[in-house]
């Protein structure tokens, strides 16, 4: 019978359902947000598997001591467990080491695997992995395979090995061209991000492994001491999620059943059914608290049951824990700022926000930031409703700057009736300048996408005697004598649109820089 430890935590299987949904999205050329979204990844999984060695090194105590008390007893499963730390250190360390070469090949010799400056590049893992001779996937592919082999031989339950040997073995997802390798799929233009996650959650699986396999041993130890076949201890938590301040409250059982005769399970008034072996599992499509009921039908030999009643909830929360703005570290005065709230463990709705030199406000799941004064920091305080009680649980200062400088342009359709901007520096073609109405001016450098409003601008045309002639405009568009000039202009004539001046959403008037033009 398999171990309740062969369960997910609820944190696993988002962690694992993140790693998924990301690696599946880097088909797609995403930006670098998604980058951003396997780092945190790889931290949940550093946690994850840090909670993980300290059980196990827990585990490995609890064997030891029994090993002490009672060596002939407990030997045999004392040497096995011995043999799993050896063969776990040995490739989790392997695993590390990989992960501190790859980020070396992107960021040189000063790389470092928890501050990775080349997230993006698609390189480092081929080369340390599939480079010819040298590259190191193959190997990593048979160590993983030879691991389960030997951990999976301890567990005499088949449903737990069949378990863990999915977890460990390399296979090919179901859509993959079946003609590459595993680890050509798995790290072949692999940004160093998502390649460092990968073997992230390789460490995070082998420590899995190693506490299942742990687990095991110590219950064969006094297997044969009990006369139910099945005695565990739970502690049962009214919640796993407790923010700093707040209260934690546990039920510690020890429950002894009979796996020959499982009782009956009904929920909202529906039978599990059998073959679920007591697992109440869903998939959870909206955030919030939510609470269930049950009862079990425990039959006896005189074939009388008795009820038991049950209720438990559940908390479903987004995968984030962070509170950030969606532009860098940095605030802009005088325009909406999109902000993302969220506290691990608490719904949406219990969430609130405040802010100072400015404004904040909801907008949905997500919340709008707009400071007032440039130069002065903007601190944003999160406050949960946990328990009845409002607490604060974190305050994050930004740094508030005006707008940057926009770029002016002169706007013209290509073949294709798409615009396009024209920026200065090469040649433009005279149809296109003079079916051009005039200049516009914004920011669209792909962090910002922000439209000003030219207010005026002048031509500086110079003649052959190299006088220049300016010429003013009739606010963003070309003036009647702006026009007549230019359409004198031959080709590779040079003449330069300058004194531009631009509003934007901030109200601040701006002098913006010129543009040279070349008539083609």
């Amino acid at each position: 019978m398999a171990s309740p430890n062969s369960n997910l935590s609820p944190r696993q299987k988002m962690i694992n359902l993140m790693y998924i949904v990301l690696t599946a999205m880097l088909a797609l050329n995403v930006s670098s947000d998604v980058l951003n979204g396997f780092r945190q990844v790889e931290e949940g999984l550093v946690r994850t598997t840090g909670n993980s060695s300290v059980q196990n090194q827990a585990l490995y105590k609890e064997l030891s001591a029994y090993h002490e008390k009672n060596p002939e007893k407990a030997g045999e499963w004392y040497d096995k467990a011995e043999e799993v730390r050896k063969r776990t250190d040995s490739l989790y360390n392997y695993i590390g080491e990989l992960k501190k070469r790859i980020v070396i090949q992107a960021d040189g010799e000063d790389g470092n695997v928890f501050d990775i400056k080349h997230q993006d590049d698609l390189e480092a893992a081929s080369v340390v992995m599939l480079a010819p001779k040298k590259g190191e996937g193959k190997r990593l592919r048979n160590s993983l395979t030879e691991y389960s082999r030997v951990v999976t031989g301890m567990i005499p339950d088949t449903l737990q090995r069949k378990v863990i040997s999915e977890y460990l073995t390399p296979r090919l997802p179901g859509a993959t061209d079946h003609r590459k390798a595993w680890e050509e799929v798995m790290f072949e233009n692999m940004p160093v991000a998502a390649a460092v996650t990968i073997l992230s959650k390789l460490q995070s699986d082998i420590r899995y492994a190693e506490g299942e396999v742990l687990h095991t041993l110590i219950k064969n130890v006094d297997v044969g001491d009990v006369r139910v076949n099945k005695l565990d201890a739970f502690v049962i938590p009214n919640s796993k999620t407790i923010i700093r301040g707040g209260r934690y409250s546990a039920d510690i059982v020890l429950a002894a059943i009979d796996t020959t005769q499982a009782p009956d399970i009904y929920i909202g008034g529906v039978k599990l059914p059998q073959a679920n072996k007591g697992k109440y599992e869903f998939i959870c499509g909206k955030t919030g608290v939510f609470d269930f009921s049950g009862y079990l039908e425990v039959p006896h030999g005189d074939g009388s049951l008795t009820r038991h009643d049950f209720t438990s909830s559940y908390t479903v929360i987004e995968p984030t824990a962070t509170v950030s703005a969606t532009m860098m570290n940095v605030l802009y005065a005088g325009i909406n700022n999109p902000i993302s709230i969220s506290v691990p463990g608490i719904p949406t709705q219990a969430i609130s926000a405040t802010m100072s030199n400015g404004q904040l406000t909801r907008s949905g799941d997500t919340w709008i930031a707009r400071p007032s004064k440039v130069g002065q920091n903007a601190t944003i305080t999160v406050t949960a409703s946990l328990e009845g009680h409002s607490q604060v649980v974190n305050t994050t200062t930004f740094r508030v700057r005006q707008l940057p400088d926009p770029t002016p342009f002169i706007v013209y359709k290509d073949e294709k009736g798409n615009n396009r901007r024209y920026k200065g520096g090469k040649p433009f073609s005279k149809a296109l300048l003079l079916s051009s109405p005039g200049i516009e001016a914004a920011i669209d450098d792909d962090l910002l996408n922000i439209d000003f409003r030219v207010i005026e601008f002048k031509t500086v045309i110079y003649d052959s005697m190299g006088n220049g002639i300016p010429e003013i405009s009739n606010g963003a568009s070309f003036s009647d004598r702006q026009k007549t000039a230019l359409r004198r202009l031959s080709k590779g004539k040079r003449f330069y649109i300058s004194g531009v001046k631009a509003v934007g959403p901030d109200g601040i008037q701006r002098d913006i820089s010129p543009i040279e033009v070349i008539v083609n």
